[in-house]
């Protein structure tokens, strides 16, 4: 399997560094509002990788934080702590806010058939985590006290950019509209590790530590959590590109200073979800979320479709016509299961092997998951029978969870229906006889049973019985018989 490695910007082959485990870490949601659908492409394209390495054999411990505290409205660690403007904006306590927000994104979560991580921890669970690694970092001299905040000291490491090469003159914090440059920094790209009360008096959540009352910076969170279920290494981490800096970029600073050796081996970053008008942002006021696309018609699952049909590391253009495209797609691929015939021979071990070459050479080549997809199409043209096409859908859909095979065998059902509505009611005597009286009783009961009106069908099978007559109901219709 080869995996594009955002730090080196090369496809690597993926060797995890212990053979019985992957440990592998998700930057999970800042609960002050809903998850929009942008948001969610990233938790889609880390699902599909952390099922596939189930997929494939290895053992997988997936983490995930919360952030309830500690993540300002500006990434240059300015402004006001965002689960503190949810919860002025709906006057409610920060830690309702929290509550509601994370059941609502685990919530939207379950609806596009993304797995919960097996660890899931609120950043407000693990402030002595925090405070360790400040405390080692203010020991070894890679973070420094000032203005009430501790830092972390840029100009300790020998590189600090990893992701990308941008100049550093372009990153500067002081030239980014509607930020101050926080004089209390000795370095622009140092960033806070703990927040004091002398800065953010208001702060609805604190904490007393050996540098004061206060509250953790963002970028510890991850750091902290990671290593508390994780251990001092980590195989895979990953994130929206918008991650990449400044936070991906700190987690490491911090992480690799505290450690003294390398602390992730890969890293993932998915690309952004834009509409015409750029990045999809909760900040350009309307957003659309998983709710909104049901309220209008819209399968849940057909967006995560949408996303499947793009590679992670493209940017993916969402317009409504894109949507029903993908709904169109996705309702004539559950005709398409649907239509195969349950129970139709053996499975086929020989096809079965080729059919999952396929599948996989698509998603070894960095989680091609568009190509997987056709893979999946690949699989109802191949000359099998239907028993083995239906088995290798199941499998696949392990690692897409599309819902195929229960959206197949509910799309059946309706199938029966219709056609039962088409062929009719079916009066059968056993004996061959017609008797139009017993007849007309027997239809009679049956346009009560279809009317819910049970009692009358109820009176009507004794009054045919009281006549001598006993009623068996069948498949579309009765059969009947002189007791």
């Amino acid at each position: 399997m080869k995996l594009y490695n955002s730090a080196t910007r090369i496809k690597e082959d993926f060797v995890p560094n212990h053979p019985d485990i992957v440990k592998m870490y998700t930057c999970g949601p800042t609960v002050y509002h809903f998850a929009h659908i942008g948001n969610l492409r990233s938790y889609i394209m880390e699902d599909v990788l952390e099922k596939y390495l189930r997929y494939v054999g290895y053992n997988v411990k997936r983490v995930m934080n919360i952030t309830d505290v500690g993540h300002l409205t500006s990434d240059a660690d300015e402004g006001e702590d965002k689960m503190l403007k949810g919860a002025k904006r709906e006057h409610k306590t920060v830690m309702e806010i929290a509550k509601f927000y994370t059941d609502a994104f685990f919530s939207d979560c379950a609806k596009l058939h993304i797995k919960t991580p097996d660890v899931v921890e609120p950043a407000t669970n693990c402030i002595d985590e925090y405070i360790k690694i400040i405390t080692k970092l203010m020991d070894t001299g890679y973070a420094y006290f000032a203005g009430g905040n501790v830092y972390f000291d840029t100009s300790k490491l020998e590189r600090y950019y990893i992701f990308n090469d941008f100049n550093a003159e372009d990153l500067d914090v002081g030239v980014r509209e509607g930020v101050e440059e926080d004089n209390n920094k000795r370095n622009k790209n140092d960033f806070v590790l703990w927040f004091t009360k002398s800065k953010f008096e208001d702060q609805a959540l604190k904490w007393d530590s050996p540098w004061g009352v206060g509250y953790p910076g963002w970028h510890i969170e991850c750091s902290g959590i990671s290593m508390k279920h994780l251990g001092e290494d980590l195989d895979i981490h990953c994130g929206g590109i918008d991650n990449a800096f400044p936070h991906h970029t700190n987690e490491i600073a911090q992480s690799e200073s505290y450690l003294g050796h390398k602390w992730c081996n890969y890293w993932m970053h998915v690309l952004h979800l834009n509409t015409n008008t750029g990045k999809m942002s909760k900040s350009k006021g309307e957003f659309l979320t998983v709710s909104l696309l049901e309220e209008k018609g819209y399968d849940p699952l057909a967006y995560r479709l949408f996303c499947l049909q793009s590679h992670y590391r493209k940017s993916l253009v969402f317009s409504w016509e894109n949507l029903d495209n993908a709904q169109g797609t996705y309702n004539k691929l559950i005709n398409k299961i649907a239509a195969l015939k349950v129970g139709d021979g053996e499975i086929d071990e020989e096809a079965c092997k080729a059919m999952d070459e396929k599948f996989r050479f698509a998603l070894d080549n960095d989680l091609n998951t568009s190509l997987a997809v056709t893979a999946l199409y690949d699989v109802l043209k191949f000359k099998t029978n239907d028993a083995t096409k239906l088995h290798m859908i199941d499998k696949f859909d392990y690692v897409l969870s599309l819902g195929l095979t229960e959206r197949a065998a509910k799309k059946r059902e309706e199938l029966k229906k219709q056609a039962a509505a088409v062929v009719g009611f079916t009066i059968i005597s056993e004996s061959g006889e017609t008797d139009a009286e017993v007849e007309a009783k027997i239809q009679a009961r049956q346009d009560a049973k279809k009317a819910k009106n049970y009692a009358e069908a109820d009176r009507l099978r004794e009054e045919l019985k009281s006549a001598g007559i006993e009623v068996t109901d069948i498949p579309n219709g009765a059969k009947w018989k002189r007791l």
